[in-house]
């Protein structure tokens, strides 16, 4: 049922539909003007509820009750005109909550893209497959990383997005019809290598033949060996840049958790009693939060405890305190100049800055956590190791070279791929050794 609002000799109706609340400006008219109008929105959300009226495709709901339910017939051309624009920023804001932070600057960024190549106004709901093909073509022959050419997985992402946002349109009656993209030819791919030692890389390259980027790809597939592990947390125990890098480089390397899960780890998922931790998952089940529990062993064990005596504060594991020196966000001085004075200059500003105030630990974000990866390894003998992830194969590689059941590994790890499967297939040497002595004895 809608209410009725006066306030400054004005009138606006408050209603909700599906879930939400809307306003209707009336203006300066009066009680009896405003009350017929509130019953006329009462009686078309009725009809909408009990599906005796639709509303139309591109048209919203305050449109709707402010012409009665006359609007435009959605025939008409410039009711579906949607542009790529508009549908970012539908999209986007509609969505945004139910997203991971990572996810959603990634969808950003896919839109950026978009509109760079086709344009902010390009009509949307007009597109075709050949509007997207030349989408296609275009970015298969932009620049990637190291010397690459964007690869066609990158491509088929940001497709991804755009289709996934266009389903969302059509339950939205923003655009109908199904997204075009059935028949488009992507560049083929090539398959990355399988993991590797650093010494099985380096003798590659010395042999000499290979790109740039495919020395790239090289590194990108590299594991640590165990013994390599230990020395590497030992140089990161003397050289952090962080109270935090140092348990979390012994967490990556013996649990396999990736980036954004040890993020999520709190200190309730420790159980030292049950020897575990509770890995929170957002990429083993589409739309749900699940969780797995990984084994701790007695050095993580005895990292953590050390770390915990010494937490910031806060309920999440990985944390730092309020204030960091020099750090963009938390620099005692961070989100406190104030609204810019007409008249003052910059410095002047700067000396009435009013000190931030100390507060309890806050979780570590994804830019923190890899600023300072690269901080602690830069200009040592560990500097050829290009991220987080590459922990997380050397823990699985290292299990695997212990010929552990690939099923233990998944359920350790967590969701692998076929293709990622198949790239430490090489690394199970017992059962290879078994296959293989079942035909030649």
């Amino acid at each position: 049922m809608s209410g009725l609002q006066h306030r400054n000799g004005n009138f606006r109706i408050l209603f909700r539909y599906q879930g939400k609340q809307h306003s209707l400006n009336l203006g300066a008219v009066s009680q009896e003007e405003a009350d017929s109008k509130a019953a006329q929105v009462d009686y078309l959300l009725m009809r909408l509820k009990q599906k005796l009226a639709v509303l139309p495709p591109g048209i919203d709901i305050v449109s709707f009750v402010q012409t009665d339910g006359r609007v435009i017939p959605p025939s008409d051309p410039e009711v579906t005109k949607i542009t790529l624009a508009h549908l970012h920023a539908e999209y986007v804001k509609t969505n945004k909550k139910s997203l991971e932070a990572n996810s959603a600057k990634t969808i950003e960024i896919h839109f950026r893209h978009f509109e760079r190549a086709l344009g902010t106004k390009f009509c949307i709901s007009d597109v075709k497959l050949t509007d997207l093909q030349k989408y296609v073509d275009k970015r298969a022959n932009a620049n990637g990383r190291n010397g690459r050419k964007l690869s066609a997985v990158t491509i088929q992402k940001e497709l991804v997005t755009l289709g996934t946002a266009w389903k969302w349109a059509e339950k939205s009656h923003l655009v109908t019809g199904k997204f075009p993209g059935d028949g488009l030819r992507l560049p083929k791919t090539e398959e990355k290598p399988h993991f590797q030692t650093r010494q099985e890389i380096e003798r590659k390259i010395k042999l000499g033949g290979f790109s740039e980027a495919e020395q790239a790809a090289m590194w990108e597939s590299l594991y640590l060996t165990s013994d390599e592990l230990k020395k590497l947390l030992e140089y990161v125990k003397e050289n952090a840049t962080q109270p935090f890098v140092h348990p979390m480089f012994c967490f990556a390397a013996y649990t396999g958790a990736r980036r954004s899960e040890m993020i999520r780890v709190r200190l309730a998922d420790i159980d030292f009693e049950a020897r575990s931790v509770t890995i929170r998952e957002k990429k083993r089940v589409k739309g749900q939060i699940t969780t797995r529990r990984v084994p701790l062993s007695d050095f993580l064990i005895d990292v953590l405890r050390t770390w915990i005596a010494a937490h910031p504060g806060g309920g999440f594991l990985f944390a730092q305190s309020g204030i960091v020196a020099r750090s963009k966000k938390r620099s005692p001085t961070t989100g406190h100049r104030g609204p810019k004075k007409r008249g003052t200059t910059t410095s002047e500003r700067q000396r009435t800055v009013k000190p931030r105030k100390a507060h309890g630990g806050e979780s570590v974000t994804p830019d923190e956590t890899h600023d300072h990866f690269q901080r602690t390894l830069a200009e040592s003998e560990w500097s050829y190791i290009r991220g987080w992830h590459c922990l997380r194969h050397s823990f699985v590689s290292a299990c695997a070279t212990r010929g552990i059941d690939q099923r233990m590994i998944e359920t350790w790890a967590g969701h692998m791929s076929p293709e990622m499967n198949k790239r430490y297939a090489h690394l199970y040497p017992s059962t290879q050794q078994q296959a293989l002595a079942s035909v030649f004895g």
